[in-house]
């Protein structure tokens, strides 16, 4: 069994009931964030988007994102390009752990 289905984003509306101010204002923000006129074109957004959402690995934001970049007009390169970007950032992260790691381990302090 998944817990994860497509079906789950309709009840969107009812979790946005249940906290109306919260969620007002992150649909605000949302809104903000993916608007068409600003100075990143909206194909890009969608690309940035789906690069958080493979990282977060948010299935619904893969989903979500997927439909809009396609709507945009990227291509399956692009997205796959995109994912590649997310993953080296991603083991990027990582390394840059294992330098704290490296430096806790030198330290006598906590």
């Amino acid at each position: 069994m998944s817990y994860q289905h497509p079906t789950d984003l309709a009840l969107v509306p009812e979790l946005l009931a249940l906290a109306p101010a919260e969620g007002k204002t992150f649909l605000a923000f949302n809104h903000a964030a993916e608007r068409a006129d600003g100075a990143i074109p909206r194909k890009y957004r969608e690309l940035i988007a789906l690069g958080v959402a493979f990282t977060t690995q948010c299935a619904y934001c893969i989903d979500t994102h997927t439909r809009h970049a396609r709507e945009a007009g990227a291509t399956k390169q692009e997205i796959a390009e995109a994912a590649f970007v997310a993953a080296a950032v991603r083991a990027g992260g990582t390394l840059a752990h294992a330098l704290l790691s490296l430096r806790l381990h030198d330290s006598p302090e906590k």
